[in-house]
């Protein structure tokens, strides 16, 4: 599910039920102007969910997941690092990838 927060105006929050409880990942806003200033292409909802649950799974994986907490909050970078992530994972063009810091 993608969604403009109603807690704020600055984040898309995707969320995902994990084990039966829900969890949100809020993508900042100034990523898809960041990502589109270096790359002249969209974040689209496709992608910003894929980025999300690329996120999520690496929290769960390395153990950065707490189980109860129902909201994780990404950086920019943090952003563009997991749209990197998932866009080698398919195999996007390299105009698409954006350099992080």
């Amino acid at each position: 599910m993608v969604a403009v927060a109603t807690r704020h105006a600055d984040a898309i929050d995707i969320k995902f039920l994990v084990e039966d409880h829900p969890v949100w990942i809020a993508l900042p806003h100034p990523a898809w102007v960041e990502y589109r200033k270096r790359t002249a292409r969209s974040i689209t909802d496709p992608l910003a969910i894929q980025i999300a649950g690329h996120y999520l799974k690496s929290a769960i994986e390395t153990g950065s997941y707490e189980h109860g907490r129902e909201m994780y909050t990404l950086t920019v970078n943090e952003t563009l690092e997991h749209t990197n992530d998932v866009l080698k994972e398919i195999g996007a063009p390299q105009d698409a990838l954006v350099k992080t810091a």
